[in-house]
């Protein structure tokens, strides 16, 4: 099979085109730059997801789409906004497959998307969702929890705090609970949706093993890393709520509301969603084992 595929050249982008190239498929990458390495069964077309035109020429001659494109912050005067990245970049590459009679469609979006959801990124993310449902192909979604693996922000950020200072910021009291997934196994099922028709027009919440609270994911990433001391600092949430709206706008300033409000809601599910793709999810500690050296 050739597949189309936006956000390749991502984080996750990277998990899934090993995945895919393994089990055989050829893939084309959207990109900006349309430079790539010469990977054996990877093409690389230069392009933007936000140009519809752009998303139809190069899902020419493929069997499949999957856009994966995201972005976690809006920086709106760069022009980085939920609205093109996530429903208009949506939309483009569901006019993709349609403009080349392409059927079989996949979606990445993210756990705790749903109707008059409190934050931007997740109203973004299920208008998404909604103009996939709408469409008149064979589709799947995916909606992940924290995604952990080599080059990822989250976890990479914590113990970059660990290993330079032995502090990890906290926002309020650190009980609000995650449930993260490698990205390995969010691409395998991404891999496996292809080979199973029983997917179709089916939505899966993506969780790992290990339901965490914030608090406990710092101590279990400290003592991967054979640090057995840390410093939670705990920040009051009255007192970010406030600060906050104020200084999100600037560039170095860390996290912003949406991002707040989403981690207080949580990110953790049933896990029913190993019951269709037939395989357990790698646990948190023997995941990130791989990539946190022990002492550094």
């Amino acid at each position: 099979m050739k597949i189309f595929v936006s956000g390749g050249t991502g984080f996750v982008g990277g998990h899934l085109c090993r995945e895919l190239a393994a089990r055989g498929h050829n893939l084309r990458l959207l990109c900006h730059s349309g430079n790539g390495d010469g990977e054996v069964g990877v093409e690389y077309f230069r392009g933007d997801v936000a140009s519809e035109a752009d998303c139809i020429q190069g899902a020419d001659g493929c069997d499949a789409v999957i856009n994966l494109v995201g972005i976690i912050r809006e920086f709106p005067s760069r022009g980085i906004t939920f609205e093109k990245l996530h429903v208009e970049a949506t939309r483009n590459m569901l006019a993709a497959a349609r403009g080349n009679g392409i059927s079989r469609y996949l979606q990445m979006s993210a756990l705790g998307s749903r109707p008059a959801a409190v934050s931007g990124y997740h109203r973004s993310k299920y208008a998404a969702e909604e103009l996939v449902a709408a469409s008149d192909l064979d589709y799947t979604i995916f909606r992940p929890s924290l995604i952990f693996g080599p080059r990822d922000a989250f976890v990479n950020m914590l113990a970059g705090f660990i290993r330079s200072y032995s502090l990890v910021p906290v926002i309020g009291d650190g009980k609000y609970r995650l449930q993260p997934i490698s990205a390995d196994d969010v691409a395998r099922c991404f891999a496996l949706a292809l080979e199973k028709p029983e997917t179709i027009g089916k939505a899966y919440n993506l969780c790992g093993r290990d339901r965490l609270t914030y608090l406990e994911l710092i101590d279990l990433i400290a003592r991967v890393m054979g640090r057995f001391f840390v410093i939670k600092a705990k920040n009051p949430l009255f007192l970010m709520q406030l600060v906050t709206p104020l200084l999100e706008s600037l560039p170095f300033y860390p996290v912003t509301s949406d991002q707040i409000t989403m981690l207080l809601e949580e990110s953790i599910c049933d896990g029913s969603w190993q019951e269709t793709f037939g395989f357990a999810p790698v646990g948190f500690e023997e995941g990130i084992r791989g990539y946190l050296r022990h002492g550094v």
